[in-house]
């Protein structure tokens, strides 16, 4: 497997990026629905931490992610894809990096205009404030954060299923070529 993508495959950085990013937002979505149930024990300040400890991970992944993707270019897509499809995936991807961008950076916003005390990137680096304490900072950027979240679950849902539309219906390598080297073979198109 090589590193850099290629005209016709994601290479090893592109993939290893994209998974592990998949993995951490589907973590921190999953915590961030139920942390709010949690009694209020220093487990619970822990959940909290870690939570916005690996939200801002998924920033600094998101921005390698997205300078090695301007580095190393995209495949193209699948020869046959129609030219409205490409759109959509590429306006797609671009709404989801601007969103993996913007929960991160309304969360930290979020955490700084709340006033609370700074918080340390897991328990090491205190993240500095963004802003002063501000209520109504804090709303908009809670708000922003909160249905940023759901608007990002509704494009993931859209993104796997048109992948999983491309291997099923079209039987085309469009997923085949994000996912790590033999998990999937690649389809056969049906000869009539």
């Amino acid at each position: 497997m090589t590193l850099k993508n290629t005209t016709h495959r994601w290479g090893g950085v592109s993939k290893t990026l994209h998974w592990l990013i998949a993995l951490l937002i589907l973590a921190l979505g999953i915590v961030g629905l139920v942390m709010g149930e949690f009694p209020k024990t220093p487990k619970y300040f822990w959940i909290y931490t870690m939570h916005k400890s690996i939200g801002i991970t998924v920033l600094v992944l998101v921005a390698l992610r997205l300078l090695w993707r301007l580095y190393a270019g995209a495949p193209h897509a699948v020869p046959g894809t129609p030219g409205w499809q490409e759109r959509i995936a590429s306006l797609t991807h671009w709404l989801l990096y601007l969103l993996m961008f913007a929960l991160p950076l309304s969360g930290w916003l979020y955490d700084s205009a709340s006033g609370l005390r700074p918080f340390k990137l897991f328990g090491l680096v205190e993240m500095p404030k963004l802003v002063a304490p501000s209520e109504s900072a804090s709303q908009v950027s809670h708000a922003l954060h909160e249905y940023g979240f759901w608007v990002l679950i509704l494009l993931v849902l859209a993104h796997a299923g048109a992948a999983l539309y491309h291997h099923i219906h079209q039987r085309d390598a469009t997923l085949v070529r994000m996912l790590p080297d033999g998990w999937l073979p690649t389809p056969q198109k049906d000869s009539a």
